[in-house]
């Protein structure tokens, strides 16, 4: 795992969660074992011995290391909720177990596990001291806890969550409630305590309205239910998932009958949406290369040898196209996805605005999403024909005062994805007119607007080559407003693409006034913070904006 972190770097990723790590429980019926992880051989007094098919304590805490040298986190699965087949605890203690039964999620055996007794005060002291051993022992960044649901909530709210708080205070807790009806269903386990649990109901959405090409509507409406039920903040720190190891991986939900193409189309909608709605995005090992699996053990069958490298992944692309598959692969989409993601806080931590939805009509839904000057709006077209829609700002109640005021007539939206038709959008009468090819999707970025006095916003594109560690992107700052007006906080973020190793080609494009004069400079600072700000060296850049088309701004290499 250590020697693949470069490939997860590459990609993107700002975490990794791995399966549970300790002693699992042998053969069960002489049959088969444990290899996921939930099955833990636990005993009294506590055992944090590692399973030894995954190494030794010493090298988790090298992973552990490793992630964080790299500004990534390290997230440690645990269940309590039951023990494995035939685990040690289970005959040392036997009075710690619920009894056979069923119809019961809190009392009864899951899958005839045994089932631990949460209300008895010892088994809740041994559960929590558990847990905090293993927080206490490695410097986990959050806790990903198993089956939840099946837990009394007491039991979170009185032990669990305070004592592994007590013990590494500010451990980010997620917990799986595989509840696939409304966020109500999620709710209590947050007023628990848990910051996060996996949004199963939005997963469920996509699966019906993208994965299965029903309506949008279930979608928006999903989007809409999260965030009436539990409110922005606590919606963007749920955990938004396509698939994971305990349900068939999202290319397989179409189903028979549905040609590749079709089935890599649909998908590629999903993966964006799960990139640009309100939450923390999940992509479960493969997702990045639209791995096929049904239902378990299909759905956990190793990573194809080929995708560890530039050449595997281009040779296994060649062969797919030479099939009839889409010439777009879907990592490549993916590290797109990521790297528009992290560079824009609009999109992981801005407001939310449903714009459209189907009603019936075209299979389009559109959303706003905004945070200070970082302003974009989404369009997604799973029709079967090209859509147009006008898109309401200006009327629109879910967008606020100050950026409707910002959201004037002749503000150009450009899509990152340039997958619209055409590829950037102008505010008129303050709506956003949008075309969409079928099954297309557009991630629309706000620029400047036009100048008022009749002439035309010109989009000029800015570029440098730079060089960043995990978690610093780079930004564009100028002596205007729509350069964020010297204001390091108001900064536009970039794009990186064609990376090699730390060093990427970063790129914005930004709609300013026709033969305007600028001066501006690229800075470096966190993607989560504007505390931490590296200017490049050197007087200012300076520019003139064409009179009018377009304009490039090719910077070079950072000044260090």
């Amino acid at each position: 795992m250590r020697a693949k972190l470069p490939y997860i770097r590459y990609l993107g990723a700002s975490a990794v969660w791995t399966t549970p790590v300790y002693k699992q429980v042998g053969l069960v019926n002489g049959n088969s074992c444990g290899y996921h992880g939930y099955w833990p051989d636990y005993a009294n007094p506590n055992d944090t011995a590692l399973d030894p098919k995954f190494g030794t304590g010493a090298e988790l805490t090298g992973l552990i290391n490793d992630l964080k040298a790299g500004g990534q986190k390290y997230i440690m699965d645990m269940v309590v909720n039951h023990a494995g087949y035939g685990a040690r605890i289970a005959s040392q203690q036997p009075g710690w177990f619920h009894g056979n039964c069923s119809g019961d999620e809190i009392v009864c055996p899951l899958a005839g596990l045994p089932d631990f007794r949460q209300e008895d005060s010892a088994v809740a002291t041994y559960l929590t001291n558990l847990s905090k051993s293993w927080a206490a022992t490695y410097a986990v960044d959050g806790i990903r806890m198993d089956t939840v649901k099946h837990v009394p909530n007491s039991y979170w709210q009185n032990s669990w969550v305070p004592g592994v708080l007590a013990t590494r205070p500010n451990t980010f807790l997620l917990g799986e409630a595989f509840l696939s009806g409304s966020a109500s269903q999620l709710k209590p386990f947050l007023d628990a305590g848990f910051d996060s649990t996996f949004n199963f109901p939005l997963r469920q959405a996509l699966v019906d309205g993208v994965g299965k090409a029903g309506s949008l509507d279930r979608v928006a409406a999903s989007m809409s239910d999260t965030l009436g039920t539990l409110g922005l903040d606590r919606t963007l720190l749920q955990v938004n998932l396509l698939d994971n190891h305990d349900v068939p991986r999202f290319v397989n939900e179409p189903g028979s009958g549905v040609a590749e193409g079709e089935i890599r189309a649909r998908y590629q909608n999903a993966l964006g949406l799960l990139m640009t709605l309100p939450g923390i995005p999940q992509l479960y090992y493969g997702n990045e290369l639209g791995m096929y699996g049904g239902s378990d053990p299909d759905n956990r069958r190793d990573m194809p040898t080929w995708a560890w490298t530039d050449s595997g992944r281009n040779a296994a692309q060649a062969n797919f196209v030479a099939g009839g598959g889409t010439p777009k692969t879907t990592y490549d989409l993916t590290k797109k996805l990521i790297g528009i993601r992290t560079a824009n806080a609009a999109l992981w931590k801005g407001n939310y605005a449903e714009l459209w939805r189907p009603n019936g009509g075209q299979n389009v839904y559109a959303f706003y999403r905004g945070s200070g000057a970082n302003r974009f709006v989404v369009v997604v077209n799973t029709s079967g024909s090209s859509a147009a829609v006008n898109l309401d700002l200006a009327g629109n109640s879910g967008i606020s005062a100050a950026d409707k005021s910002a959201l004037t007539n002749g503000t150009v939206f450009n899509d990152l994805l340039a997958e619209g038709a055409p590829a950037s959008a102008t505010v008129t009468a303050g709506k956003l007119p949008v075309t969409l090819g079928a099954g297309k999707m557009g991630i629309y970025r706000a620029g400047a607007a036009g100048t008022g006095g009749g002439g035309t916003a010109v989009p000029v594109t800015f570029q440098v080559t730079a060089s960043t560690y995990f978690g610093q992107d780079v930004y564009l700052l100028g002596d205007r407003s729509e350069l964020g007006a010297w204001n390091t906080a108001s900064a536009l973020a970039l794009t990186p693409s064609n990376c090699s190793g730390s060093t990427c080609t970063w790129k914005t494009t930004v709609s300013l006034p026709p033969s305007a004069a600028l001066q501006f400079k690229f800075v470096k600072k966190p993607g989560d913070s504007g505390t931490s700000v590296t200017w490049e060296s050197g007087s200012n850049r300076t520019y003139t904006v064409p009179a009018s088309s377009t304009g490039t701004v090719n910077g070079g290499s950072w000044r260090p």
